[in-house]
């Protein structure tokens, strides 16, 4: 019990300190910025047409800022889009990092595309198993129930894990690898403003950590009350 109660207050810890850490740097960040001229969707079309992103394009959502390798659109929420604050351009750049990778063929990118699409479909089998399950156990006692219950459990406890653990080397990569080096070496921002985008990275980063930790603890907790 002293376990259990130890490994939810490090789960709380672990999981809102970044998130309320990454709310609290995006914000710092997001006032307009005297020496950038043009919004991030401005920015991101500047990029798109410097590295000859061809078939890449850029446009405004209310989904968040990500990028989708299979319609090949970087899309940036309104607040960034419209913006020219520190906490745009860097996201920006971040999203065009994934595009940079995508015309790569960066393998992890790639691996968590196909991992994502696969996921959707176990999941949904995952839920209708879950469902029928408690209906088949009275109708026959047999192995194969017990089965097809922990095979639903595992898949809906364990493929959020894979995706999150996918997802790591994807997002630093695009962050301190690609957008990064793309911010200075293109002279974007001065040297003050890059340590700054490296927070607003850093930040970000860790709630991708975050979440993998959160992952894999719901994972450790399904399997401990199967041994029960």
């Amino acid at each position: 019990m002293a376990i259990l109660l130890v490994g939810f207050i490090l789960l709380f810890i672990l999981t809102t300190l970044p998130s309320l850490w990454t709310r609290h740097i995006l914000q710092k960040h997001s006032h307009p910025h005297p020496d950038i001229p043009g919004s991030g969707l401005q920015f991101g079309e500047h990029l798109i047409k410097k590295l000859d992103l061809k078939g890449v394009r850029i446009e405004e959502t209310t989904a968040g800022d990500h990028y989708d390798p299979i319609e090949k659109v970087v899309r940036i929420s309104s607040s960034n889009a419209h913006s020219n604050s520190l906490t745009a351009i860097t996201t920006v750049a971040h999203e065009i990092g994934h595009a940079l990778q995508d015309r790569q063929d960066y393998a992890p990118l790639k691996q968590r595309t196909a991992l994502v699409e696969r996921a959707a479909v176990m999941q949904k089998f995952a839920g209708i198993a879950l469902m029928i399950t408690p209906l088949l156990i009275p109708l026959a006692h047999t192995p194969l129930i017990a089965l097809l219950t922990f095979a639903a459990g595992f898949i809906a406890m364990g493929v959020p894990v894979m995706i999150h653990l996918s997802t790591l080397p994807v997002e630093f990569d695009a962050s301190f690898k690609r957008a990064l080096p793309l911010l200075e070496e293109g002279q974007y921002l001065s040297k003050k403003d890059l340590k700054s985008a490296h927070a607003i990275l850093r930040a970000c980063a860790m709630t991708y950590v975050a979440a993998s930790l959160s992952s894999l603890f719901n994972l450790w907790k399904w399997v401990k009350a199967l041994k029960r």
